[in-house]
């Protein structure tokens, strides 16, 4: 048993860290519950409402669709890493029947119907950079990614499709809004 107090050489008592981190994970979720925000440790959930809180957008109350929305109303979609360079993946998106249905698909209710698609890179817990990319660039790379996938007849372990964003990709197409200062 781990005591939750813990007595220092001059007396005072501290808190140990495994209370500590208890009592912070159960203040976590008071707070998204409060704001409905969802369940803050399901999937990346705690970074998008990092980011949002961040960018000044409203955080999604769901977890499907938009991630948040900006100030202007418009829809976004968060991407976060905390690898070494920015980058960006979209993986299980649904097949289609036809790559048509597909195409429209990946249009209307996948990529192109967020306005902005945010990317951002965290290390340690801290947001070190985060890159905003329009929708119909995110979507071109989409569809010029995707279709050879969706076309191909090698079978895979998940028949869902998916594509990276290289950081080379979004230092040449995206605008960085925001980058640690050190």
């Amino acid at each position: 048993m781990i005591s939750s107090e813990l007595p220092d050489n001059g007396g005072t008592v501290t808190v140990s860290p495994e209370k500590e981190f208890s009592d912070l994970f159960e203040r976590m979720y008071q707070i998204c519950i409060e704001n409905n925000w969802g369940d803050p440790f399901s999937y990346a959930r705690s970074r998008e409402i990092h980011m949002a809180n961040h960018l000044h957008h409203k955080v999604a109350e769901t977890f499907s669709g938009a991630d948040a929305i900006d100030e202007e109303g418009n829809e976004c979609e968060y991407k976060s890493t905390t690898g070494k360079n920015i980058n960006a993946t979209y993986n299980g998106i649904s097949v289609q029947s036809t790559w048509e249905e597909q195409k429209k698909y990946l249009e209307e209710k996948k990529i192109g119907r967020y306005k902005y698609h945010y990317f951002t890179r965290y290390e340690n817990g801290k947001i070190q950079e985060i890159w905003r990319m329009a929708a119909d660039i995110v979507l071109n790379l989409a569809l010029t990614k995707l279709k050879p996938i969706y076309e191909s007849e090698k079978k895979r372990k998940d028949p869902r499709l998916g594509f990276t964003i290289t950081h080379k990709y979004i230092y040449k197409n995206a605008t960085q809004i925001y980058k640690l200062e050190k």
